[in-house]
């Protein structure tokens, strides 16, 4: 969703800016905590303003270059001549200096620029069921499936253990995606490929390399995550395996069995 305007109210877009950002009474918080458990609006909302909090924290502790200013102006006098209805996006901390350039951040999240989509949307795509048969094998045994996005093949993970189990496809802010879905003993992991360039990376994540590929993992929808680029797509695998699994499937075929 890149614009959550017309979907909610000025008393909702106060709240979870001021839940996000730890400026709601605490007597508040576990009723406005159950209104967004409840509304993927407000749940989208609360991400993308939690973002923007941290992109002040960040930006604020820096010196602001002087092309960043000039954004900053930019966008400041294109908001102040659209409706007072747009002009509401704009979060609640817009100050001077280094928090103006911050609050432009925040504002390009909030609208869903630049700042949108991100690895999170694909992950939670990635938590659905298969809409759809999982491909068969293509080419050498063990090494992808006949299935790709835009020349990115999925891989084969049978050597592993792991046998592809269905497909899913949706769309991401208007990109489209493609999960595969494997399973292994009750277990499940999704592997998607999102269309076009590369997504926003997750803010705090641990950084990895292998042989020249940086995989970042971290934990997405409550479930362990790797993302990475492989020919400048972003791919997301978020499953039932630990930290090091997950990065010796993701590197395939970079890293094979032993």
């Amino acid at each position: 969703m890149s614009d959550l305007a017309p979907e909610l109210t000025s008393a909702e877009m106060a709240d979870v800016c001021a839940l996000a950002d730890g400026t709601l009474p605490a007597d508040r918080r576990a009723e406005v905590e159950a209104r967004v458990a409840g509304s993927p609006e407000l749940q989208e909302l609360l991400e993308r303003q939690r973002r923007a909090v941290l992109a002040t924290q960040t930006l604020t502790k820096e010196e602001v270059p002087q092309s960043l200013r000039a954004t900053v102006e930019a966008r400041r006098r294109a908001l102040g001549s659209r409706p007072a209805r747009s002009r509401r996006l704009v979060p609640r901390f817009v100050l001077a200096g280094a928090a103006a350039a911050a609050a432009v951040v925040a504002a390009v999240v909030l609208s869903g620029g630049p700042g949108a989509p991100t690895v999170a949307d694909a992950a939670r795509l990635a938590t659905q069921s298969p809409t759809a048969p999982a491909p068969p094998p293509a080419g050498k045994a063990g090494t992808r499936l006949a299935l790709g996005v835009e020349g990115v093949a999925f891989p084969d993970f049978a050597r592993y253990g792991w046998h592809a189990i269905g497909v899913t496809r949706g769309r991401i802010d208007g990109r489209s995606a493609t999960v595969v879905f494997y399973g292994r003993d009750g277990g499940r992991l999704g592997y998607v490929i999102v269309a076009g360039g590369g997504l926003s990376g997750p803010a705090r994540a641990q950084a990895t390399a292998i042989r020249g590929v940086t995989y970042q993992t971290l934990r997405l929808s409550d479930r362990p995550a790797v993302t990475w680029l492989r020919r400048g797509h972003t791919c997301v695998l978020i499953g039932d395996a630990k930290r090091a699994e997950l990065l010796k499937l993701a590197s395939w075929p970079l890293t094979p069995p032993r």
